[in-house]
């Protein structure tokens, strides 16, 4: 494993980040024991760093991420524990509620509360802002951030699919800084390379970490477009590229996120040991900006004008 720095916090941090988003599966015993068998796995193969989310499995991955905890001594010391808050859900707490977002300071000591309590823990590493509310108030935010960090339940903040006028805008109330930004990077969706979102990240040095950075290889990317001749021609250049480096295409797609300067830290959320393991084959690989420039190009149909 590899580690860095997170932003300008005092955090370093595995380069991969393990996703806990489907540790529980459908909770059955047997989705929970792979769960919680993945989160080892993690831990052993160097991963230093855990995702969360208040509405994951509606707060039952962060309970049985709780439980490893306590089956493992000394393992809260040695890793960054992120979780996010600010999604409501349709009928919650009325029966005619829509799905909304909500940064208020209510909403946000609750929701911090609630992790707390779920991951049996004292403090987070770091609190992420799970969705823009376009609806929140700056000075709010940032007074609440204020709030959790004095209190000591929260030690750095950042946050999630924020464009980079949504950083700027809470950053200017905030004494703190935002240590990083979560969004949706893969083969599919590249748009932080083109809205300026990674380039706003190495200009102020905030850490983006990709969710979903095997969308358009390993499955579906979210809200596909690619046509099948878009498919095969992408595939055709992975398998180029798998056979040059000797790997897999999801791993050739690792690579290609960790060669952008910003330092994209990719989320691995599989339960799959086996892949949890294979996923630091990426780290290892000398990629270079030819082939990276190659499979943006088999991505768009067209070279780089």
């Amino acid at each position: 494993m590899k580690f860095l720095q997170i932003g300008k916090s005092d955090l370093k941090s595995s380069r991969l980040v393990y996703g806990c988003m489907r540790i529980v599966g459908d909770n059955s015993d047997e989705s929970r024991r792979k769960g919680k068998e993945a989160v080892r796995t993690a831990y052993e193969s160097g991963f230093t760093h855990f995702d969360h989310a208040d509405i994951y499995g509606g707060g039952k991955c962060e309970k049985l991420f709780a439980e490893v905890l306590s089956e493992i001594p000394g393992m809260r010391e040695k890793i960054v524990i992120t979780s996010k808050c600010g999604i409501c859900g349709k009928s919650n707490p009325n029966p005619d509620d829509p799905v909304r977002y909500d940064f208020s300071e209510k909403h946000i000591l609750s929701s911090v509360d609630g992790i707390l309590k779920r991951l049996k823990i004292d403090y987070l590493d770091i609190l992420l802002l799970h969705r823009p509310d376009y609806l929140f108030r700056a000075e709010e935010v940032a007074g609440t951030f204020e709030k959790l960090k004095n209190s000591g339940k929260v030690r750095h903040f950042g946050v999630s699919n924020f464009r980079p006028s949504q950083v700027s805008l809470l950053q200017k109330y905030c004494p703190m800084p935002i240590i990083t930004n979560q969004v949706e990077i893969n083969i599919h969706n590249i748009n932080t390379l083109l809205d300026g979102t990674l380039d706003q990240c190495q200009e102020v040095r905030i850490t983006p970490q990709a969710w979903c950075p095997l969308g358009g290889v390993v499955y579906p990317a979210w809200g596909s477009t690619f046509s099948s001749d878009d498919e095969k021609r992408i595939k055709a250049e992975f398998d180029r590229q798998s056979a040059k480096y000797r790997t897999e295409n999801w791993i050739i797609m690792l690579a290609w996120l960790l060669k952008h300067p910003a330092r994209i830290f990719p989320i691995i959320g599989t339960t799959n040991s086996s892949r949890i393991k294979a996923s630091l084959k990426a780290l290892e690989i000398d990629y270079s900006r030819e082939d990276w420039y190659k499979l943006l190009e088999a991505r768009n149909g067209q070279q780089v004008l």
